[in-house]
């Protein structure tokens, strides 16, 4: 964002829905840094963990969005370890790794396709086999990706197909925009 003050405010109101939700999410834990929200899941089993996961992220985002706020999300599963370190005044220790951690946070910078506004995806390297009948919204776009997609914003998988339209087009809208804004201003 380019406005400090409207960067302060997101970040705010971020900070603020991670922390009213992961007061109430079944078995997920969490804590924020700057624009990130670190996310994890101990207990249950594989799928339990991604459900929970998928719940509590589907509510961040529907929050943050409620303030016309959008997120990118990107899970991982694996390793992650997060300790606190030798403290004294004025310095905290806290550091974060692990290949889960790595792997999200690299999936959500730079990996392919870009992640755009809006959009949530489990990256599928190290994850156990899941059986996805067991998740609405959760799909495979392409057997050969290295992600599945969780759709958190619709009701039912019947409604993807319309989603994805509607959001290509908002593209297209993004650069004809851009394009006319450009024309006008060229004598």
């Amino acid at each position: 964002m380019k406005n400090d003050t409207t960067a302060l405010e997101s970040i705010k109101h971020f900070y603020e829905s991670g922390y009213d939700i992961l007061q109430t999410a079944e078995s997920v834990e969490g804590f924020f840094v700057s624009d990130c929200g670190i996310l994890f899941a101990r207990n249950g089993s594989v799928e339990e963990k991604l459900r929970n996961m998928l719940d509590a992220v589907e509510r961040i985002n529907k929050r943050m969005l409620s303030e016309n706020y959008m997120l990118t999300t990107s899970i991982a599963y694996g390793h992650f370890n997060y300790q606190g370190k030798i403290e004294f005044q004025g310095i905290e220790k806290n550091p974060i790794y692990g290949g889960a951690y790595v792997r999200a946070f690299l999936d959500n910078e730079t990996g392919k396709p870009k992640l755009q506004p809006g959009q949530c995806r489990i990256c599928k390297e190290d994850l156990p086999t899941i059986d996805l009948n067991k998740f609405e919204r959760l799909i495979e776009k392409n057997p050969n990706s290295k992600h599945y997609s969780f759709y958190w914003n619709v009701n039912s998988e019947e409604e993807i197909a319309n989603f994805e339209r509607k959001y290509k087009n908002s593209y297209s809208l993004k650069y004809s925009g851009m394009l006319n804004a450009l024309k006008s201003q060229t004598r």
